[in-house]
């Protein structure tokens, strides 16, 4: 049978997705170009903000309409805490719940049997997330040159405005050494970067008894010519121990992604961050002490409730004095069955919310072109990638400046010092 994957999301999405594609591919059914009518959509959804619920429930409508005789099945983190919901939708025959991802192939294979009989027994296989204990590890490339390791899932931090534990379950992993064999297999595949990637990446251990930076040890003694980069971590288990190992290693690359969410301290006690923002300052203070060019982007989110004008103006300025490369900014939406709801608190009105993230990303595109300027003359490792813009080519540097240059197929996934 064709299918056709369409993931929304993070990256964590992108990486399940293209192991079922993978697996799929093994079982004899083909990826359907975008030319091809498919027998079978696959959409893996996300369900991060109220906006990327209604981008699911488009996509699904869309892809409806498009093609009205494909099998149409929805998993993700929309479908494990709405199922149905997303059930009712005109063409969904399937929702599969974030366990059940997994059975997607033997599911399509079943279809495929029953010559595209619909059987509604069983539209709905959605277990409940407090039954979940399995891990699922993945490694899958991209278009590009990167493979995503996934080292961990779920969240055991049930922050207030979040959905992630509801959606993902408890946070487990598993042991370092299989996690190295799937990193070593992508390499010997070709791969050039590796992403360690997951819900709470920082959290790597609490099911094995490990810890998360005996696990960056290991990924930096694999063989090849290779790379690594971290995912977002969170500012608490960003330790000083990490930070200094990144700086001193073999293979990773001088990149950090941490979530601030907010430079108010009563806002982060509100939100049940597990940290002040005098904890992320020193984070910052200590990755640029260690790595002067390190990128470190950073996740704010506006808009929450509880956030008055003077915590917004706290924040503001807060954010205005950090040395990073990037904002990644996020407006607040109400979630169901979040604690924020069952809070007595101020309501940012929703017109206000949008002002302070056009702030935000205003500061974000400030902070950027300044660090770019600061890398001018400066010689850096490119990693070539494999996409073609009319007869450019591009590529990432370690700190993650993207540049271009002439297109030549030869160097497409290879390393090449240049001047920035």
């Amino acid at each position: 049978m064709k299918i056709r994957f369409v993931t929304l999301g993070c990256k964590l999405n992108f990486a399940e997705s293209s192991a079922l594609g993978k697996e799929l591919l093994l079982r004899g059914h083909q990826r359907a170009s975008l030319q091809e009518v498919p027998d079978v959509c696959v959409v893996n959804t996300c369900s991060v903000t109220d906006a990327a619920d209604h981008k699911d429930r488009q996509t699904i409508n869309q892809l409806h309409r498009k093609f009205p005789d494909a099998i149409i099945i929805v998993t993700g983190c929309y479908a494990q805490l709405q199922p149905e919901q997303i059930s009712h939708l005109p063409g969904v025959d399937y929702v599969l719940g974030q366990n059940e991802k997994y059975d997607i192939p033997s599911l399509i294979d079943e279809v495929e049997k029953r010559k595209g009989e619909q059987a509604q027994k069983d539209k709905i296989r959605v277990a409940a997330i407090r039954e979940i204990d399995d891990f699922h590890g993945v490694h899958s490339a991209d278009d590009r040159t990167r493979c995503f390791i996934k080292v961990q899932d779920g969240c055991n931090y049930f922050c207030t405005y979040c959905t992630i534990p509801y959606a993902r379950g408890k946070s487990r992993n598993p042991q370092i050494a299989e996690v190295v064999q799937d990193a070593q297999i992508a390499l010997n595949q070709g791969a050039k970067e590796l992403i360690i990637t997951g819900v709470n990446i920082g959290d790597f251990g609490r099911s094995t008894g490990e810890q998360f930076v005996d696990l960056l040890r290991a990924f930096d003694n694999l063989d090849g010519d290779y790379r690594v980069r971290i995912s977002s971590c969170e500012p608490n288990l960003l330790t000083d121990e990490i930070i200094d190992f990144v700086a001193h290693s073999k293979h990773f690359a001088p990149h950090f992604h941490i979530p601030l969410q907010s430079g108010s301290n009563e806002v982060l006690a509100i939100m049940k961050r597990r940290y002040t923002r005098e904890l992320f300052a020193e984070r910052v203070q200590h990755i640029r002490q260690g790595m002067p060019h390190a990128f470190i982007g950073v996740d704010c989110m506006v808009g929450v409730r509880g956030e008055t004008e003077t915590y917004w103006e706290d924040y503001l300025s807060f954010v205005k004095g950090l040395e990073v490369s990037q904002l990644h900014v996020f407006t607040y939406s109400e979630r169901a069955n979040t604690q924020m709801l069952e809070m007595d608190l101020y309501v940012v009105p929703k017109a206000e919310r949008q002002r302070r993230s056009k702030i935000l990303h205003e500061i974000s595109e400030e902070k950027t072109t300044a660090f770019y300027a600061q890398h001018r003359g400066r010689n850096s490792i490119v990693l070539w990638e494999s996409k073609r813009e009319g007869d450019q080519m591009s590529g990432f540097t370690d700190n993650y400046i993207k540049v271009y240059g002439p297109y030549k197929k030869e160097k497409i996934n290879t390393f090449e010092e240049i001047v920035l």
